[in-house]
């Protein structure tokens, strides 16, 4: 899973949020590092909802727009958390390699 998806993911785990919030939370989680266009926020989100890991959940009108909410679902927990763990053993492989390196 790349960065974009578990940043996603992230992002909703404990709110369901409109893509413009996701894509506020997103580029504060990452301190601005992640800064996500519109065609890959929407486009990550298809693939999300196609892999069960996020559902659209609701919708209303602002400003004369429709603004669709999204929510993380359980497989999605499922799926963050096992890439959390995932990442957090390459790191800790990473930074055992490089303590070893000095």
């Amino acid at each position: 899973m790349g960065d974009v998806d578990t940043s996603i993911m992230a992002v909703l785990a404990d709110e369901n949020l409109h893509g413009y919030a996701i894509l506020a939370e997103v580029r504060e989680l990452s301190d601005g590092r992640v800064r996500l266009g519109t065609g890959t926020l929407y486009g990550a989100l298809e693939r999300l909802q196609d892999r069960g890991c996020v559902a659209a959940e609701g919708e209303e009108i602002v400003d004369g727009r429709v603004r669709r909410y999204y929510r993380l679902t359980d497989d999605g927990r499922g799926a963050l958390a096992s890439e959390l763990e995932r990442r957090e053993q390459l790191l800790t492989a990473a930074r055992s390699r490089l303590a070893g390196a000095s």
